[in-house]
């Protein structure tokens, strides 16, 4: 997915996801401070999207059904929207990454049907989402940064890096 930057982990006992602003189309800025983060379920879920927005909004309120659904369970939630997003004629179509993390999980869903628990409870996704990945990975190694800071940071070196990221960061934490 080009056009994002999402990271998100579970680090030192807090939750955190953090995203960049930018929206292009091609080659072209759109957008500087779009918010593609957002907390769902009553606050207890933390949700990031790379690809169409508009693909996403419709992932985001599906996932919140199937959240609903199955009581909060993060896993099964996102296991059986993973499913209904390969096999449903309509969603199959939809072009996004989800990342999806509470207290507990951490889990990147594809429209393959892929739900995907990281080793290290770390994940990144769009364009500057290696860069992003490889920022935490050293900064949590080297250094004494809370979870939110090397949310903060790790963007902003893949934004001096990736294109298609900026440095307008929103981060939610739970």
């Amino acid at each position: 997915m080009k056009g994002t930057t999402i990271l998100g982990l579970n680090y030192k006992g807090k939750t955190v996801i953090g995203g960049d602003g930018q929206v292009t189309i091609k080659d072209t800025v759109i957008k500087e401070k779009a918010k593609k983060i957002r907390k769902l379920y009553d606050g207890k879920v933390l949700a990031g999207f790379a690809g169409s927005v508009a693909d996403a909004f419709t992932l985001f309120e599906r996932f919140e059904e199937k959240l609903k659904e199955f009581h909060g369970n993060l896993a099964r939630a996102a296991v059986e929207l993973a499913k209904h997003w390969r096999t449903d004629k309509y969603l199959r179509r939809l072009e996004a990454l989800l990342v999806v993390l509470d207290r507990k999980n951490t889990l990147l869903i594809s429209g393959s049907g892929e739900v995907i628990e990281p080793d290290n409870k770390m994940i990144a996704i769009g364009s500057g989402g290696s860069y992003a990945l490889a920022a935490a990975t050293a900064l949590i190694e080297f250094s004494d940064l809370d979870a939110k800071s090397v949310v903060e940071e790790s963007l902003k070196i893949a934004a001096s890096i990736c294109i298609y990221t900026n440095k307008e960061i929103s981060v939610e934490e739970l």
